[in-house]
């Protein structure tokens, strides 16, 4: 199936016979679950960096929860699946913006496949009433996961963050560009960081992969 295109930089792409919606925000919409799908949030990291008295950007955090808030309203999902890495170290006052997001999100079925820096108690997940998914989530036809599996069990394909992939693409002369990407494999695809105060990690795709980078507003296959 060729990516269909939505207009306002929306891609909608087949991946294991599922229809995903992917968003310049770095986010995925699985339609027939009602899935808002994010990895790598890393909620709070701007905050944890000035405790520790390192320059961080003051607006990032508000960058973020904007752009969350505004998947939230487009797409009314039934459930959030959040790929790990959501919250970035221990506790601060973001985890307490947070939980107000999600109460003032009720309906919504928030969910958190852990990722190796979501390290607070768990008793901070069961008062946001966030449902964690220790071993991974099976929603068939995909296993979600935080770190990308290497072997993935049949018939299921495995959605993971960790990465934070990007590609490099060159231009005329000597124009670089370095874009965050979704990534899909024949058996697993990887999904940007949604967070905007994250690295990149660079990821070479093989025939037959598909890489759809982020652009601006615009989601493009490359």
């Amino acid at each position: 199936m060729r990516p269909h295109i939505n207009g306002n930089g929306r891609i909608t792409v087949d991946v294991a016979g599922e229809r995903l919606r992917l968003h310049p925000f770095r986010a995925a919409y699985w339609e027939v679950e009602e899935a808002l799908l994010l990895a790598d949030l890393h909620l709070g990291k701007a905050a944890h960096f000035r405790r520790e008295g390192l320059p961080a950007p003051a607006d990032i955090s508000n960058a973020n929860w904007d752009r969350l808030i505004s998947l939230i309203l487009e797409f009314n999902p039934r459930r959030a699946l959040f790929l790990g890495d959501l919250f970035h170290s221990d506790y601060n006052r973001e985890w307490e913006e947070f939980r107000q997001l999600m109460g003032r999100f009720r309906p919504v079925r928030f969910e958190l496949i852990p990722g190796n820096h979501d390290i607070l108690p768990e008793g901070y997940y069961r008062q946001a009433n966030l449902v964690v998914h220790r071993e991974g989530l099976e929603l068939p036809p995909f296993l979600f996961t935080h770190h990308p599996l290497e072997e993935v069990p049949a018939p299921l394909y495995n959605l993971a963050g960790h990465i934070h992939p990007c590609v490099y693409l060159r231009g005329n002369g000597r124009q670089r560009a370095r874009l965050p990407c979704f990534y899909f494999g024949e058996y697993r695809g990887i999904l940007p960081a949604f967070g905007a105060f994250t690295g990149m990690g660079r990821v070479r795709p093989k025939n037959g992969d598909r890489v759809y980078v982020i652009a601006g507003d615009d989601v493009l296959e490359v």
